[in-house]
């Protein structure tokens, strides 16, 4: 009985401490904080490109992957942190959101094969049989190493759906002359009656992101009116997002074959580098449509045939030049797009080369085809916000891809549901 009673304690310890939020930078959603760490994604099963979203009580899975390239066995953990529609942790103990254990041992790994990077691949699938959410909401996956939360590795978002509130969007021209040829205009209606609000101002809250891009968000707007359980968001001026241009790209799926976007390669023994084309500022383009990723990438090779663990890797160098080859005053640039984690700092900030007229950087990147832009970031800005305006230009015709999440905060409760979503295409208005 003191046994049992011993084991009952240490798994209520155990859930308790996951339950109480990560202090400082560990709560820093889609981040790495090892070194040793690549290419983490997490997505819907079969899809790379799928963004990870779950349907509360339902099959749905998705599929976590990672490298290690210490390339040595380690045991990696993960739990789930539910958060509240800005993302801070919620203030609720794991047994309300989580059926089963909040910790979950990742024992599928594989060594590289045919590589000349040594790595450790990673693989899980989720949810867990043993650790299902059970709570609507926001969500922050964290792997760590040996079941210790403070020796965090990365996280990850994803989202658990439980649909009961109907949104129907609109896309449509800014009315706003300055803005009319360069933004892109949302309205949208939401109706409530599956959750029957009290206080709808207070209790729900709408986000808008634009490419699942969360430092763009658009969040805590008032709807214009409510009426009959209709939450109606028509202002002009609310959901106004810069339109952007198609994304860049560059397919690494051979580093042998030297795609359009390769100006040369070097081929060491042990490593393998790839100077790529510099790129131009398009700010002064015209619009010009092709299909692209919206910033998403997926790993994938024409050289081997498993590309999990048979993919390569290679230091790419990049290069922007500005109009002018001289440098944007009170400004940096940075490399944007979900390979880079969609984070700007010193990682992905650009160091400009006065001999060459061109801004610089490189990342260590694993085969496969990649979307990406450049974004500029005034010194003086304290959102720190990014723009295309200097780099890529803004379109109203950019085709782009559009998620409305509705949440909701129960009389009472302590952590927000997420229950609406809708999806759209700028091009299917």
């Amino acid at each position: 009985m003191n046994r049992i009673f011993s084991l009952f304690i240490g798994c209520f310890i155990s859930c308790m401490a996951t339950a109480i939020p990560f202090s400082g930078k560990s709560q820093a959603p889609d981040s790495v904080y090892s070194a040793s760490i690549k290419t983490p994604q997490l997505y819907m099963a079969g899809n790379q490109l799928g963004y990870p979203i779950l349907k509360l009580n339902s099959p749905d899975q998705l599929e976590l992957h990672f490298d290690d390239l210490d390339a040595d066995v380690k045991n990696y953990y993960y739990t789930i942190q539910l958060c509240n529609a800005d993302w801070t942790p919620a203030i609720v103990s794991d047994f309300d959101y989580i059926k089963g254990f909040p910790q979950i041992r990742i024992g599928n790994y594989q060594y590289s094969s045919v590589s000349l990077t040594r790595y450790t691949h990673y693989q899980a699938t989720l949810p867990d049989p043993n650790c299902i959410p059970i709570h609507s909401g926001n969500y922050l996956l964290k792997v760590f190493l040996d079941g210790d939360t403070s020796r965090l590795a990365f996280t990850r978002r994803f989202l658990v759906t439980d649909k009961k509130a109907n949104i129907s969007a609109q896309f449509l021209q800014p009315l706003n002359i300055e803005l009319s040829h360069t933004y892109q205009r949302l309205q949208f209606k939401v109706n409530t009656a599956g959750v029957n609000p009290s206080n709808p101002q207070d209790q729900i809250k709408v986000v808008v992101v634009q490419n699942y891009r969360w430092d763009n968000a658009i969040q805590n707007v008032k709807p214009t009116f409510y009426i009959n359980n209709i939450l109606d968001f028509n202002n002009d001026n609310d959901f106004l997002f810069p339109g952007g241009a198609e994304w860049r790209w560059l397919d690494l799926q051979s580093f042998r074959y030297q795609s359009d976007r390769i100006q040369n390669a070097i081929y060491g023994k042990a490593s393998t580098e790839i100077f790529m084309k510099p790129d131009a500022e398009r700010s002064q383009q015209g619009y010009y449509f092709y299909k692209d990723y919206d910033g998403f990438y997926f790993i994938q090779t024409t050289e081997s045939i498993n590309p999990i663990y048979q993919t390569d890797y290679a230091r790419v160098h990049f290069s922007y030049a500005p109009k002018g080859n001289t440098p944007y005053p009170d400004k940096d640039v940075y490399v944007f797009g979900q390979f880079t984690g969609g984070g700007f700092n010193d990682s992905t900030r650009m160091v400009f080369n006065a001999e060459k007229g061109k801004y610089e950087t490189s990342f260590l990147m694993k085969q496969g085809y990649y979307s990406y832009s450049y974004v500029t970031i005034d010194h003086a800005d304290p959102d720190r916000k990014a723009s295309f305006d200097l780099t890529e230009g803004n379109h109203l015709e950019t085709e782009n891809n559009y998620m409305i999440l509705v949440y909701y905060r129960a009389p009472g409760a302590r952590a927000d549901e997420l229950v609406g979503i809708n999806r759209f295409n700028s091009l299917n208005k």
